[in-house]
Formats: C-alpha cells, structure tokens, sequence
C-alpha cells in the first residue's frame, strides 16, 4: 500500500515509538508508575513528562506554556470555552501584547463573540459556535483569510488556523495576531498541520497534535502566552495548571517530545524532501486543477480536482493508494467541503476534488506509482 494521507495521520517515527517503550511498563517494569504520585516511580515517570514538556516547547514561541492535552479538540475546545468563560472583569491587552491596566476588554457581557476564519477545522467551527456569536471571516479564491477585515467590536477572540487541514494555505497569523490585540481580543491558532514542520506564528493560544508530526495519536497540546488566563471548563483534580484534569500518560508524552526532538533536527531536511515531491507531484499530476494557493501553502498539500470526477469510484479502483476526497474529519457525511466552497468551488467542483499528502517517509517511486494508478483510474472514468 501507498500512503499519501499525511493530513488526516503521519506515520509513527520510530524515535518515537522507541521512546514510548520505556513508560508502557509491565508488572516487572519501573516505568509505569503514576506521574502524579510522590514516590519515586512516579518522580521517575513525572521528570519523563517534564523533559517532554520542552522537546515540545522548543517548536513553540517562546514566554509560554504546554499543556498537554488528549489532542488538538480538546486543546480547542478548552482555549475556546475557557477564554469566551473568563470573568466579566478580565482586562485585554495592550500593544505591546501584555495586560492593559486602561483598557478593560470582555467588559460585562459586551464581548461576546468569537471571529473565525471561513476555513478553519470543525474542531473550532463547532467549539466556537457553541461558546458565542460567531463572525465568519471570508476567504480569497486562493484560500487567504486576508487580514484587511474588520472585526466586530464585541469580539472577545479571534481563531486562525496556521496551515488548513483540506487545500494547505498558509494563513496570515502574525498579522491577524497584532489585529487581534489591537481589537483588545485574544487569538488563537490551529497549529496542527504547521507543528514540526514551519515556524509556529506568533500567538496567544496554539493547539497541536502529536500524530500530525509523527508522533502518537491521543496526546496533544495548548500553548497558552505567559499572561493569558483561562477559565476552568473542566473539573477534577487539575493534574496540568489547574486547566486540564485527569493522569498524564507517560508513555504518549513521552512519544510526542521525541517526536517534536525529531521534527526540530530535521524540520529544514523534511522541508526541502516535501519540495522536491511537491515539484514532481505537480508533474506527475500536470493536467488537474490545483485548489488552493500555489505559492501561500504548506507543500506537503497537493488539493487538485478534475471535471466530472467520480471520488468514490476512484478510491475504490485505487484501493492500493491511501488518499482523501477531503478532511478525515469529515468524511463520509456527503457534503461538499466547506473549504472548499469558501474558495468558491461549486458543489460538483467540490465533490470532484482529492487531497493527496505525502511527507518525510514518503518516497518518490511511491508517488510515481500512485500518480500512474490514479491518472490511469481518472482517465477511465
């Protein structure tokens, strides 16, 4: 089999999984201790979560905080819920990014709406809108949340994703971010598809996912910038900051932080990898229509459509090669993407279009061979 799905999943690094080995521990094992308890078993495995903690940090902006999570959704839901909960006398930030003594943002029940670009992942469309009054920010026909757009004054945070998950357009969050602060609102960053692989943009919040830059599915992150305060909207005994309850999993931390010490090594190797199969794949797939920026994307993200294009036919004649007609997320629900439409594709467009994602394991025999079995099935159609 070929796997060209690296959006929806990446393959395990085997760094990674070596890593992990030591904290899954038998009963003969010292390495399954309670990370949370006081004994020296769960020192042990409390220290393996902490060196984690900053493999995973060193991708992050720096004056902040991980805390780890169950993955990106819940990383979200809790930035999402937790800021649009905060006490009514919550004060915005100031130019600089910091508090503001002056400027009392959030003040009463004024601010009460969340700005999200049209594009953004159903973890943050659904979060935002069960939180607050959401203001949905358009898109260019290239998939650019241009940050001309005014936002409302109520706005209390603003939600940009960094990569999109469907056609790779890079977003641009640093400028988003000062509008953000300006507006004396917070934002927040869907990293998922950035993480390990281009610098993280500058942020308030920053959700990640370990299983999107090859390390364990299950275990996730929220950067928080030192400042920021969250409302608790989870109860127990409040293991990370007080913010997330429940025991820490060495083992999936433990996976993550070797696979962020990994993708920090080889982020400019993988790189330039992804843009040689990026160049060939665009050959090898010369007579498609590409979705999405050309140049303003994540290379790794190849989201091409075709006339008249039978998806499911394709997927079934090309049951050899692992590819998507749109977001994991959302698959099998019948609809036409919603990114896709945003970029103002028609619902046959939509439908007639496959997501193909290769990254650091994927070689280019792979790719060839994928192209010939997909071109050939397409063209029979």
């Amino acid at each position: 089999m070929i796997y060209l799905d690296y959006q929806a999943t990446t393959p395990l690094a085997p760094e990674a999984r070596e890593a992990m080995l030591r904290w899954l521990g038998g009963p003969e094992s010292d390495g399954f201790g309670n990370p949370h308890s006081p004994h020296r078993m769960g020192r042990m495995a409390r220290a393996a979560i902490e060196a984690a903690r900053e493999h995973v940090a060193a991708l992050l902006p720096p004056g902040g905080r991980v805390v780890f999570t169950s993955g990106a959704t819940e990383a979200i839901n809790l930035a999402i819920r937790g800021t649009m909960s905060r006490p009514s006398e919550s004060r915005g930030l100031g130019p600089d990014g910091a508090p503001s003594p002056e400027t009392p943002a959030f003040a009463g029940d004024r601010r009460s709406f969340v700005a999200i670009s049209a594009i953004e992942h159903a973890a943050v469309l659904d979060t935002a809108a069960a939180a607050g009054a959401v203001q949905v920010l358009p898109v260019s026909p290239d998939g650019i949340c241009e940050p001309y757009q005014p936002l409302p004054e109520e706005t209390r945070l603003v939600c940009m994703m960094h990569v999109n998950n469907e056609i790779g357009t890079v977003q641009p969050v640093a400028e988003w971010c000062r509008k953000a602060r300006d507006a004396g609102a917070l934002l927040l960053c869907d990293a998922v598809q950035a993480y390990g692989k281009l610098p993280v943009a500058e942020a308030d919040l920053i959700a990640i996912s370990a299983h999107k830059f090859h390390g364990p599915k299950g275990v996730g992150a929220l950067w928080l910038r030192d400042g920021v305060e969250l409302a608790k909207v989870q109860t127990g005994g409040g293991q990370e900051f007080g913010l997330r309850s429940g025991t820490l999993s060495p083992a999936l931390i433990a996976g993550m932080g070797a696979a962020a010490q990994v993708a920090r090594e080889r982020m400019d190797a993988d790189a330039e990898h992804v843009e040689a199969l990026w160049a060939q794949a665009r050959a090898l797939f010369a007579g498609w229509a590409l979705n999405g920026s050309p140049a303003a994307r994540w290379r790794g993200n190849l989201n091409l459509r075709r006339e008249g294009l039978d998806v499911a036919r394709l997927m079934s004649d090309c049951r050899q090669v692992m590819f998507s007609a749109g977001s994991a997320c959302a698959s099998g629900s019948g609809r036409p993407s919603h990114v896709l439409k945003a970029i103002g594709l028609t619902d046959a467009q939509a439908k007639s279009s496959i997501r193909l994602g290769f990254g650091r394991y994927t070689t280019a025999a792979e790719l060839e061979e994928a192209a010939t079995a997909i071109n050939a099935a397409a063209g029979a159609q």
